[in-house]
C-alpha cells in the first residue's frame, strides 16, 4: 500500500467514526426506554395507562434513521396499538416503518421545497391540531428541516418562497438568515407547529447541523419561539437582494404588512420540551479517538468554523504545511480536525455547473498546493449527510494522487473554482467522496491527516 493510499483509508475511517457515532437510529434509540409501564423519552416518564395516543412527526435528513429508532426502542406492541406518525425526508431515506410513514418531501440532492413537502406538511398539521391533553407529540428535527417542511402563509405561494429561498442561497446567505426569512413566511416554522397542538406533552428530539445548536435555528425551530421579525427578514432581502425581481412583490408586501403589526405571538406552551440529542461537537469527539487509534496526534479546530469554503480549504492547507514542514502547531503523525458549516458565493455564470461546499474546500487547498505538492498529506471534507450540493457526492479528497492526475490530464483548479464547478474536476481526479445518505447531519466534517 502507497503511501497515499495509506492516508486516504485513514482519513476515511476516521471521518467515517465521526458520522457512525452521530447515527441517527441509535441516537433517538439511546434516550427513549419502554420500561412495561411507562415509556420514558430524555428523562420525561409517560406512564402507558394513561396515554390515549402517541403521534411522531418530524422533518429533516435525518428522519428516517431517528423515526427507526423510535419505533426499536418503544417496542412493537406499543408502536402498533397507539404509534401513529408522519416524517418529511429526502426521497433517497425511504423504508418501511411499522407505523409511522416517512414521506418524499423532495427529491435527492435537491435542497429545495416542493409541492410533495407541502403535501407532507399539511399531513403533519392535520395530525398534530387532531391531539388532546392525553395524547403525546414526539417531534423530530435534524439538518435540512426547513426545506422539507414548507407550509407557506395564506398571502404567498410555494412557488413564491422557492424563489426566495433560491434567490438567497445563490447570494450566500448564512443558514441562520436564511431560516429567518423561512420563519416570516411559514405556519409551522418559528414554533407554529407547537402553538397549533393541544397535546398534554410535546417532546422534541433535536440533531443539530448549525453551529452552537440554536433550537429556533435548526429545521427552522417548529416548536421553538421565534426570536426573529419580519422587519429582520426585510433587512436580510435587502442585504443579498436589493432591489431584485427575484423577489416576489407579495413576499415583500407580506413582510412589510406583518413588520407594522405590533401583535405578538401565541406563546410557546410549557408542556414543550426540547433536547439535542447529537450535533458535531458529537462526531469530532468520536473522529478524535479514531485518529488517536490510528497513531495520530490530533488538533481540533472546533466544530463552529464558517467562512468561506474556498478559504476554508486553503487555511487547511496552509496547516497541514505548517504541521509537515515546521511541527506547528503538532509535529507529524498528525490529524487536523475540524466541523461548521461554510458557505459558497456562487459565480456569475451561464455555463453548466456542479459541485458543492465541500468539493470546493478541497479543490481550493489544491490550488494552494499546486506548487508545494501535497507529498505526505492528504485533505478529506464532507458533509456528515452524504449530500454536498445538488450533487451525489459527499464532499472531496484532495492529496498527492489527485494533484498528479490533475495535472496530468492538465486541468487548472482556479479555472474550475471561478464558477463553482468542482464536482467535474474531482470526479476526474478520483477525489469524489460518495457515501450515499447516511441518514444523519452535524453539518460537515474535515479530516486532515499528515503522515511522518
Amino acid at each position: 500500500m502507497s503511501n497515499a493510499e495509506r492516508l486516504r483509508r485513514d482519513a476515511e475511517s476516521i471521518w467515517q467514526a465521526g458520522v457512525e457515532a452521530v447515527d441517527s437510529k441509535r441516537l433517538v434509540a439511546d434516550v427513549v426506554q419502554n420500561t412495561g409501564s411507562e415509556l420514558v423519552v430524555c428523562g420525561h416518564t409517560i406512564p402507558l395507562s394513561d396515554l390515549n395516543r402517541l403521534v411522531v412527526v418530524g422533518t429533516g435528513k435525518a428522519g428516517a434513521g431517528m423515526a427507526a429508532g423510535f419505533e426499536q426502542a418503544a417496542g412493537a406492541e406499543l408502536v402498533r396499538d397507539r404509534v401513529t406518525g408522519w416524517v418529511n425526508v429526502p426521497a433517497d431515506c425511504i423504508r418501511s416503518l411499522q407505523s409511522i410513514h416517512l414521506h418524499a418531501a423532495r427529491p435527492a440532492g435537491v435542497n429545495e421545497p416542493t409541492e410533495e413537502g407541502a403535501r407532507g406538511a399539511k399531513e403533519i398539521l392535520d395530525l398534530v391540531t387532531d391531539l388532546g391533553e392525553h395524547d403525546v407529540c414526539i417531534v423530530l428535527l435534524s439538518g435540512g428541516g426547513s426545506a422539507l417542511l414548507p407550509a407557506p402563509v395564506p398571502e404567498i405561494t410555494l412557488a413564491d418562497k422557492q424563489q426566495v429561498t433560491r434567490t438567497l442561497m445563490h447570494a450566500g446567505a448564512t443558514i441562520d438568515e436564511l431560516n429567518c426569512v423561512r420563519k416570516q413566511l411559514s405556519l409551522l416554522k418559528g414554533g407554529g407547529l407547537a402553538r397549533a397542538t393541544k397535546a398534554g406533552l410535546l417532546i422534541t428530539l433535536v440533531i443539530s447541523d448549525v453551529i452552537g445548536d440554536p433550537l429556533d435555528v435548526i429545521a427552522s425551530g417548529p416548536t421553538v419561539a421565534d426570536s426573529s421579525t419580519a422587519a429582520d427578514a426585510l433587512t436580510i432581502l435587502q442585504k443579498y437582494a436589493p432591489g431584485a425581481t427575484s423577489v416576489p412583490i407579495e413576499v415583500t408586501q407580506f413582510l412589510t404588512q406583518k413588520a407594522t403589526e405590533s401583535q405578538q405571538a401565541e406563546p410557546i406552551p410549557a408542556t414543550v420540551h426540547h433536547h439535542v440529542i447529537g450535533n458535531n461537537a458529537t462526531a469530532l469527539t468520536a473522529a478524535a479517538s479514531r485518529a488517536l487509534e490510528l497513531g495520530y496526534t490530533v488538533h481540533s479546530l472546533g466544530s463552529e468554523n464558517e467562512g468561506e469554503a474556498r478559504n476554508v480549504g486553503r487555511d487547511l492547507a496552509e496547516m497541514c504545511l505548517a504541521v509537515r514542514d515546521d511541527g506547528d502547531p503538532i509535529a507529524a503523525p498528525a490529524c487536523l480536525l475540524s466541523g461548521g458549516e461554510p458557505v459558497v458565493h456562487l459565480a456569475e455564470s451561464d455555463g453548466p455547473r456542479k459541485g458543492g461546499r465541500n468539493q470546493e474546500v478541497a479543490v481550493a487547498a489544491i490550488e494552494r498546493l499546486w506548487d508545494e505538492g501535497f507529498s505526505g498529506m492528504l485533505i478529506l471534507s464532507g458533509g456528515t449527510d452524504g449530500e454536498d450540493g445538488p450533487t451525489d457526492a459527499a464532499g472531496g479528497i484532495a492529496d498527492a494522487d489527485v494533484l498528479s492526475a490533475a495535472r496530468s490530464a492538465g486541468l487548472c483548479p482556479p479555472e474550475f473554482l471561478a464558477i463553482n464547478n468542482t464536482y467535474p474536476f474531482l470526479a476526474q481526479t478520483g477525489g469524489l467522496l460518495k457515501t450515499g445518505p447516511t441518514h444523519t447531519n452535524v453539518m460537515d466534517l474535515r479530516v486532515a491527516v499528515i503522515g511522518e
